[in-house]
């Protein structure tokens, strides 16, 4: 059992203190409850039915008991301070400052309680003026929340020093917990409210009392989501609704922005809003250090061109960059993009937190609205009747003026004159005391018809007022009124736009147009995106454009055709592979000399990248994986064991000596396999001939190489084209020439021979160094589409390929590039 207190009396007998005994572990639990529920309704949480808080609500009453209306002068800050200090909230200055300032801030609150007049802050983080030197007076809508405090409809409860009395709500024609939100932290509890659109959510009350037993799913169809004062988007219904059912929940804020083409070619993205509570300058510094950190590389230039009109942040783009790629990466790197998570906490008849769903909030409003009614009915009646008892006393005297003006003139003081009155004309204290302060103008006929005509519309009045307390539908008709007037006069267009999608379907390459566009690596590892329209088509044996302006020691390696949304898979010399989006790399001009690969993949020392393979969406029927090797190795992995490649990447292939990986083909495992050689040997087998190994295997033998040969190119032949079409080998020589041969003219080999002859070689063709795979089944005597051709130093040429000869196998072919430096030699082709 706890020890009962024991009471202990001071030595000192004059002294009548007393100090009680009592465990600490009590005392401290009591103290901290104390001091929680102190904070808890005295400080950090909104009230349910006015919206506000002590200190919002104690500013609001003294500035009207000052008589700070919307359409006088405006008074010192300073002045306002010191009334509230004073009388009603002993605190510090500074937190009833700040508060007031809060009021008055237009990116703080989406209806502004307080008409300022001076420095009241900025959206960069800048404080307000001192209150010496600001101006304040109430807004015109602030005034809605305390007209009829005199009409005794709510409670009020003496101040700090007993001197005067506050209010303990205010009558709040306002659903203002709703219209402006509310922010705080308390003990072991917080709240978080977003702001929205007065019209909407007046709408949604009124749609509440007409349809008092809607659900919380029914309400979000008139109000759709929170209006923040900074404007901006918000993303997701679904996720919206939920936290208006919940009482709590995440809602997804995105900046306003907008996409602009400069006249250089490059682009803007313009900021117009910002999310709510967002430091825009505080934002500006957030992306100058990402782009000084190199973590965005894309942007030239960032300015803040924000004025009294409204924000306007400007972030120029480099050239040959998306600039939705950019936007999605300030998205997910600033605050751009942020959530505001709802909590929707407040106190129950001031004394009660309570999470709350959006129809509790508007239900505890409409019921604070008729008991405010109710009660200023019912002052407006008490009134009405004293002025009805008068009146008709002042009627009786109008009546018989002539007779009273005898009786007054008879008596010897007021006193006596009264106690007469009372007495004839049976009248009461008031009425008498009215009859006797009549001055005689009102004793002309104009004055009695007065007396008549305010009598009956008193009377109207009264049994109005009767009727009103009788019939609580007349008082939701009220309601109503109120809500209709202050959308007719405070309505305004929304603010925030609301985005139907949800923001977690939103894709980076949702945001990048899939277009066609090439990919060209150097042998020293540069990598660099082009855009295939730079290149015009030309006839055969052209010299092209420069392409590229590589080191003198470094020359081009392979050119690879495929979409902006390509995934690219990098295998290296070290048997890993890694994975990258095609418009990850930078598109460049054509005489950019790229990017350094290592700035996109994880590549060790003495690590290079030995081939690559695009792969699209609509891959078919592909299952696995082929590789062949410089030194004729193939192996065939199932596409599966891929699906996931790491960011340090995997493991792809076991590599002996100084061999390397070189050519990486989709098959559906039905295929037929062709390899072709440096020195013009070809082998085609049935990719059953070659059984699926894992990711660590090393491969078996695809050909017989001679002994100074190696495998310079490696396609697929899909089995159904045979019956369809026409395939042929294209084959190009370093010096040059290509020629294009009939698949048929090779026979079907078992894996591993030497294979046959598939061009001549010679030392003015020099050897092959690529070959391809095509079909004809879209044009009957030739192949659609072009081919680009690139040179070690990074020449190309584009030339139709209908222009490539058709040809026997042991032929040279013709003539397809020729070269600017005599040293130059083919590097790859591609199809266009």
């Amino acid at each position: 059992m706890r020890p009962k207190k024991k009471p202990i009396t001071s030595d000192n007998k004059s002294s009548s203190t007393q100090i009680i005994e009592q465990p600490i572990d009590q005392e401290v639990q009591n103290s901290y409850l104390d001091y929680a529920m102190s904070v808890i309704v005295a400080r950090a949480l909104p009230d349910v039915r006015d919206g506000l808080k002590p200190v919002h609500r104690r500013i609001l009453y003294t500035m009207w008991r000052m008589g700070l209306k919307s359409n006088v002068k405006y008074r010192k800050s300073a002045t306002v301070i010191g009334e509230v200090l004073g009388k009603f909230h002993p605190h510090g200055d500074v937190a009833v400052y700040d508060a007031l300032v809060r009021l008055a801030q237009d990116f703080s609150l989406r209806y502004p309680l307080i008409d300022g007049q001076g420095n009241f802050g900025s959206l960069d983080g800048d404080a307000a003026a001192a209150y010496r030197y600001t101006e304040s007076r109430l807004s015109a809508i602030a005034e809605e929340t305390l007209v009829d405090i005199e009409k005794e409809v709510v409670n009020f409860s003496p101040n700090y020093d007993g001197t005067l009395t506050e209010p303990q709500v205010l009558p709040s024609k306002l659903p203002n917990l709703l219209l402006n939100g509310a922010l705080g932290i308390a003990v072991g509890m917080a709240t978080n409210i977003p702001p929205h659109n007065l019209e909407e959510l007046c709408q949604t009350i009124i749609y509440l009392i007409e349809h008092p037993t809607a659900d919380v799913e029914d309400l979000v169809e008139i109000l759709k989501g929170p209006d923040f004062p900074t404007g901006a988007l918000i993303f997701n219904p679904n996720q919206i609704k939920e936290a208006y059912i919940l009482g709590k929940g995440p809602i997804v804020m995105r900046a306003k922005t907008e996409i602009v083409e400069s006249g250089s070619g490059s682009f803007q993205i313009v900021v117009t809003a910002i999310p709510f509570q967002v430091n825009k300058a505080t934002l500006i510094e957030r992306i100058a250090e990402l782009v000084k950190e190199k973590k965005i590389e894309d942007i030239r230039d960032l300015r803040d061109e924000s004025d009294r009109e409204g924000i306007r942040v400007v972030i120029e783009l480099k050239r040959h960059t998306y600039p939705q790629k950019v936007l999605n990466q300030l998205f997910k790197l600033t605050d751009l993009q942020t959530t505001f998570h709802v909590n929707m906490v407040a106190l129950l008849d001031g004394i009660q937190p309570r999470l709350l769903d959006l129809k509790s909030i508007l239900a505890e409003f409409i019921k604070h609205r008729q008991m405010v009614i109710r009660r200023r009915t019912e002052f407006d009646l008490a009134r009405t009747k004293e002025r009805i008892h008068i009146l008709r006393g002042l009627k009786i005297a109008v009546d018989h003026i002539e007779e009273i003006i005898r009786l007054i003139k008879r008596s010897k003081d007021r006193e006596d004159a009264k106690n007469n009155l009372i007495k004839k004309y049976k009248l009461s204290d008031l009425q008498a005391n009215a009859i006797l302060e009549m001055r005689l103008h009102q004793l002309a006929n104009l004055e009695r018809l007065k007396v008549e005509n305010e009598l009956k519309e008193k009377l109207k009045l009264e049994k109005e007022l009767i009727n009103i307390l009788e019939q609580p539908k007349k008082i939701l008709q009220i309601i109503k009124d109120d809500l209709h007037y202050l959308i007719d006069k405070y309505g305004d267009e929304r603010r925030t736009q609301i985005i139907t999608q949800s923001i977690d379907n939103f894709k980076q390459e949702d945001l990048i147009p899939d277009e066609p566009t090439l990919i060209l690596i150097t042998q020293d590892g540069y990598i660099k995106r082009l855009s295939p329209s730079g290149f015009k088509t030309q006839s055969r044996g052209g010299k092209g454009v420069t392409g590229l302006e590589a080191k003198e020691e470094d020359v081009v390696e392979r050119l690879i055709s495929a979409t902006t949304h390509t995934d690219l898979l990098f295998f290296t010399t070290q048997g890993r592979v890694f994975q990258i989006k095609a418009y990850d790399v930078p598109e460049s001009s054509r005489t950019a000399k790229g990017r350094a690969l290592v700035n996109f993949l994880e590549l060790g020392d003495q690590e290079k990248v030995s081939a690559v393979l695009p792969i699209t969406k609509g891959r078919g029927a592909a299952k696995f994986l082929a590789m062949v090797t410089a030194n004729g190795l193939i192996k065939k992995t199932e596409l599966s064991e891929f699906a996931s490649v790491r960011r340090s990447g995997l493991i792809a292939i076991k590599l002996k000596g100084d061999d390397s990986l070189r050519w990486i083909k989709l098959t559906s495992g039905q295929d037929e396999i062709v390899l072709v050689t440096a020195r013009g040997q070809a082998i085609r087998f049935s990719e059953k001939n070659l059984r699926a190994m894992g990711r660590a295997a090393a491969g078996v033998r695809g050909i017989k190489l001679a002994k100074d040969d190696r495998v310079i190119g490696m396609d697929i032949l899909e089995t159904q084209k045979l019956k369809i079409a026409n395939p042929k080998l294209l084959v190009v020589m370093e010096n040059g020439f290509g020629k294009m041969t009939a698949l048929k003219d090779y026979r079907l080999q078992q894996r591993g021979g030497a294979g046959i002859k598939t061009a001549k070689i010679t030392d003015r063709t020099g050897k092959l160094v690529t070959a391809l795979i095509l079909d004809d089944k879209n044009l009957p005597e030739y192949v659609s589409g072009d081919l680009l051709v690139v040179s070690q130093t990074g020449q190309i040429i584009r030339l139709p390929l209908k222009s490539v000869k058709i040809a026997g196998r042991a032929t040279q072919g013709v003539r397809l590039m020729r070269f600017k430096n005599d040293q130059d030699k083919i590097a790859s082709i591609t199809l266009i």
